[in-house]
């Protein structure tokens, strides 16, 4: 009677695999994981959208400034031409925020009194939100004032040319005059503009 030796499972003398292929083995995986991550939990979408919300903030960062600056300096023309491509940026489909009864109503009769008389902005907003003009209120009236898209020197310089035509008038004095809260509001800057161009 003859002795047979068993027989073993295949595989169970295979070699241990060693550190080198186990570390691939995570590696790879680590690399499927990574590829089969859906796009909104990548990173550089979100590098990417994160850039895109600064440019779009920094746009529009600047529309609440005032126009107190009427001489654009060789540094101002060089800084509005450098916003000039990050304005670009903003997406198309942004709307325009709607407006109130009251911001529409406000914005008609700032309308209306630019065609008629000039008026600074501050002006526009006392006579808007005045109890003795139009009675808006006041941030309806300035509402009005921020998007009425008047040009607040050129007002500045028809308001000089009136009071010229009707009264002598030293430069100084249409400067006090324009620029004065009991008289047109004008911004300093704005008034001495005006004042350069009709003298």
């Amino acid at each position: 009677m003859s002795v047979q030796t068993p027989i073993e499972p295949p595989g169970q003398h295979e070699p241990a695999p060693d550190h080198k292929t186990a570390k691939a083995e995570a590696k790879a995986a680590k690399a499927y994981a990574k590829a089969t991550r859906p796009w909104y939990k990548k990173k550089r979408w979100w590098a990417a959208g994160l850039l895109l919300i600064i440019i779009i903030a920094a746009a529009g960062g600047g529309a609440g400034s005032d126009d107190s600056k009427p001489t654009a300096s060789a540094n101002t023309s060089q800084v509005s031409q450098s916003e000039k491509p990050a304005a670009q940026e903003k997406p198309a489909a942004e709307k325009k925020p709607e407006m109130t009864s009251g911001q529409k109503n406000a914005l008609k009769a700032g309308q209306n009194y630019l065609e008629t008389l000039p008026f600074s902005k501050a002006g526009l907003i006392q006579q808007l939100s005045s109890s003795a003009g139009d009675g808006y209120s006041k941030a309806d009236a300035t509402f009005a004032a921020n998007h009425v898209d008047a040009d607040w020197n050129k007002e500045a310089v028809e308001a000089a040319k009136h009071y010229l035509d009707t009264m002598p008038m030293s430069k100084d004095a249409l400067i006090q005059q324009l620029s004065s809260s009991a008289g047109d509001k004008y911004t300093r800057a704005q008034a001495r503009y005006a004042a350069d161009k009709v003298y």
